[in-house]
């Protein structure tokens, strides 16, 4: 697959603790973003954090590190990811998922 020029990414925060079938909710997104034939998926695991619920999620306490904050990357076409958000909708019931236009510069595989 090649990706080049104008694209969209799609950036999911979730909670590390957040699940799906008694699944991590971030292993699932990942799959189903492989099975659907994205150009690529990464998922980044923050120090510290909150969102809607206002409570502080950090790894500096470790009453606090239960669940830490998550952000799923996806980047590929404006229309594969317009069907991928709309394959995820039931999924992701507690978060933020932010949309950005991007300009891919390069895009390749590693040598094997």
């Amino acid at each position: 697959m090649t990706l080049q020029g104008p694209a969209r990414r799609i950036t999911i925060f979730i909670g590390e603790s957040d699940r799906f079938h008694h699944k991590p909710l971030y292993a699932e997104i990942v799959h189903r973003a492989h099975q659907s034939g994205m150009a690529g998926a990464s998922v980044f695991r923050g120090l510290e954090g909150f969102g809607a619920s206002s409570r502080i999620h950090t790894s500096r306490l470790l009453s606090l590190s239960e669940d830490l904050p998550l952000a799923i990357i996806i980047v590929d076409t404006a229309e594969r990811t317009d069907k991928f958000l709309d394959d995820i909708a039931e999924l992701v019931t507690g978060g933020l998922i932010i949309v950005d236009d991007v300009h891919v510069h390069t895009y390749a595989g590693g040598s094997r």
